[in-house]
């Protein structure tokens, strides 16, 4: 494996001290600021939420996205320049503005040695070699700063092998393909998107012998069956034939030599070729051009109905090519791979706000700024409206009229491509202060993927501060509803104490809220605007870490007029003035009681009879519950109270600090000794099909056929008595102070 070390500038001491000594220096008002805020102030929200501009933010993009800005390149490195200049803006500025620098490991494609595919005979004859590149057809697609696709992590190595279809390279996928006999060992393998992780299916892969990887995106998965060139960018928003997603193959996140530790030059770092997470055999994305010269050709059986795909041939498994194209029998797929792992300086920029009243409690929002090229919608759509929102609270700031309750932190986070790097960091740095300190964190990474509806993921305590913001903003278009309106026309779901509402997603890893929510757990949500999902099958925004984010794709199809980019910098915005503004905060845990009961029916009608045919109970499990509804419940009734009399400031901070600290009670770091970073029960990763607490439904799946007494039905139980404690520990969390 290829090593190398770039040295870099050192960690500024500024952001080591930001968040202790710059955030206790407003501790004491001064004489030029507002007077202290007791509560969300309508007529600042009013005035914020009406001068969020949708041209500045177009301006915003334009810069931003004018350039490739890989992580850690000179543009990403400009860029941090750019953020920080904008922040310490005399009029518009914010308090302070500080860089955190990191020495990550990341991994790079080699320019004077392209990673290739080929097409090889028996004496390795080079038959066809496909483009290492994407077609250029804006003039923006070519030039030194526009990376190949590649596999970022993907071991280097040139495999050679007769070629087979694994769909979409799940563990069940591969055990299809042997079910049906074809022969995996010394293959390579043409998966497509979808179903597993990137690195997930080379993992997956190699577990069968498959010796390298291929991935593509199916017109059919992407463009709703669309494939001509006239059919996609930039003729409509569908992705060109050459289109080929980029991105990282590494299983975690975070700086993968420096698990739990912040990435600083002195820290200990383990040895790069023992490091696990990173993919065991060779990888390379392709485009679905290449992708159908390869799997048009197959030999072999049809593969199954669903594994076919939009590219207007029967999809064969393979192995091997059928002579009727004209290839030689035998002919084989050579992958060479040539990617390096690098050490590198990768920055985040923090803005402070500090507040007024409780200057220790933090609001923080992030977004990441790094892109895989031009990254227009992935991420900058959501920088664009990070720097307008700033611009906005920056210029009431230096006004004088306005001054948060709590302090805010806007964060700029680098490497997040490459596995959420710059996020993960700050939350290993800054660890206890968080924890102990951190109100709520908000992200918005793509703020816009389409222009239907509002998408918000969260954990339960948000609901209710999105819905109340969302309620108050109109939506963009004719139709005049509000936004909470609109999008319950496009997404919602029934629920057994409010009725028809908006349907909220869950978190998973997908962004920088994941080390917040599973390592930290601080309450988290993501918010953004998306497509009509009856009108498209794609799975994402089609031009997806290629080389055809532009600002013109943007404003051509994806938002013409950044009206969708200014709602949600409109809905941002508002929930960011509740949560730093109100008085008590605007987090409801009661609405934690509907997602358990709904666990505990999961857990009762799926894996009840199996757990009781090895004498386990879930006895223990309901009465947790059922303490949990009824603290929250009690501490919602409290609070109402409160509210209708004059509460003094302790009783106050009392009570948001049992708000604050609830998703704390749901970790166990021990929980899942097999994941990292993963510590929040609720949320794990659940690999079962039983939507129920993960650790429970993954154990159980895992203890299915073993015999009775077995370690795996030892584990059962173990998980059982986690969700338990975790429960009983939230529910304690919630009941009265003096209640031990």
């Amino acid at each position: 494996m290829h090593w190398a070390k770039v040295v870099g500038s050192a960690v500024g001491a500024a952001a080591i001290l930001g968040l202790g000594i710059i955030l206790g220096h407003f501790a004491i008002p001064k004489a030029a600021d507002p007077p202290d805020p007791q509560d969300l102030d309508q007529e600042i929200l009013q005035t914020v939420l009406a001068q969020l501009d949708a041209s500045k933010i177009r301006e915003n993009l334009r810069e931003l996205s004018k350039e490739p800005h890989l992580a850690s390149s000179p543009r990403d490195e400009a860029l941090v320049e750019f953020i920080l200049q904008r922040w310490k803006d005399q009029l518009s500025g914010l308090d302070s503005a500080v860089t955190s620098t990191y020495e990550v490991l990341l991994s790079f494609p080699n320019q004077e040695q392209p990673n290739l595919v080929e097409l090889v005979d028996s004496n390795e004859t080079v038959l066809h070699s496909f483009q290492p590149s994407e077609e250029n057809v804006t003039g923006e697609q070519a030039g030194p700063n526009v990376v190949q696709p590649y596999a970022a992590y993907a071991p280097p190595g040139t495999p050679k092998g007769l070629l087979v279809y694994a769909n979409q390279g799940t563990e069940e996928d591969f055990k299809e393909l042997q079910a049906r006999g074809i022969t995996l060992q010394g293959t390579i393998a043409l998966t497509r998107y979808g179903g597993a992780g990137r690195g997930a299916k080379a993992e997956n892969a190699a577990k069968h012998g498959v010796v390298g990887v291929l991935v593509y995106t199916d017109p059919a998965d992407i463009n709703d069956g669309k494939s001509l060139p006239s059919e996609t960018f930039p003729n409509s928003w569908g992705l060109p034939p050459s289109g080929v997603e980029r991105g990282s193959y590494y299983k975690y996140f975070g700086d993968p030599l420096t698990p739990y530790l912040p990435a600083h030059p002195a820290s200990f770092r383990l040895d790069p070729n023992n490091t696990s997470g990173f993919p065991p055999i060779p990888a390379q994305p392709i485009g679905f051009q290449d992708a159908k010269e390869l799997l048009c050709n197959l030999s072999g059986p049809s593969a199954p109905g669903s594994w076919q795909g939009a590219l207007g041939c029967d999809y064969k498994l393979g192995p091997g090519f059928s002579t009727n194209g004209g290839l030689p029998a035998g002919s084989m797929v050579k992958l060479s791979v040539h990617n390096r792992l690098v050490l590198r300086n990768s920055s985040n920029v923090l803005g402070i706000i500090c507040g007024a009243v409780e200057p220790d409690r933090y609001v923080i929002y992030g977004n990441h700024r790094d892109s895989w090229i031009h990254g227009a919608v992935d991420p900058s759509s959501g920088t664009a409206v990070l720097l307008e929102i700033t611009r906005v609270l920056g210029t009431l700031l230096k006004k004088g009229t306005w001054r948060p309750r709590r302090s805010i932190i806007f964060a700029s986070w680098g490497a997040e491509e490459f596995g959420l790097i710059g996020s993960t960091e700050f939350t290993e740095e800054f660890f206890s202060k968080l924890q102990e300190r951190a109100v709520a964190y908000l992200n918005v990474d793509i703020s816009v993927f389409a222009n239907a509806t509002l998408r918000a993921q969260g954990t339960p305590p948000v609901q209710s501060v999105i819905f109340s913001a969302a309620k108050e903003i109109g939506a963009p278009g004719p139709s005049g509803l509000s936004i909470y309106d609109n999008w319950i026309r496009y997404s919602n779901r029934s629920s057994p104490v409010y009725g028809l509402i908006p349907s909220m997603g869950t978190l998973g890893a997908g962004s920088d809220y994941a080390p917040f929510i599973h390592f930290l757990g601080i309450s988290s949500m993501d918010l953004a605007y998306t497509y009509d999902k009856s009108k498209t099958s794609a799975r994402i925004y089609p031009t997806y870490h290629t080389a055809f984010d532009t600002f013109e794709y943007v404003e051509k199809f994806v938002d013409p007029g950044f009206s969708s980019h200014q709602a949600v910098a409109r809905t941002a915005g508002s929930v960011l003035l509740r949560l730093s503004d109100s008085f008590f905060l605007p987090l409801n845990v009661s609405d934690y009681s509907e997602t358990l009961r709904s666990f505990l029916q999961a857990a009762q009608d799926h894996l009840g009879t199996q757990l009781q045919q090895h004498n386990i109970n879930l006895g223990p499990l309901v009465t947790a519950v059922e303490k949990f509804e009824k603290a929250a419940a009690d501490l919602i009734q409290h609070i109402t109270t409160l509210q209708s009399s004059s509460p003094d400031s302790l009783q106050v901070r009392t009570v948001n600090d049992q708000l604050m600290l609830l998703e704390r009670a749901f970790l166990n770091p021990r929980a899942f000794p097999e994941e990292q970073y993963y510590s929040h029960v609720l949320w794990a990763p659940r690999t079962s099909s039983v939507a129920t607490f993960p650790g429970l439904a993954n154990a159980c799946a895992r203890a299915e056929g073993t015999s009775p007494g077995s370690e795996a039905w030892a584990e059962v139980q173990r998980q059982l008595s986690v969700v338990v404690m975790a429960l009983e520990g939230a529910a304690a969390t919630l009941r009265p102070v003096a209640d031990l």
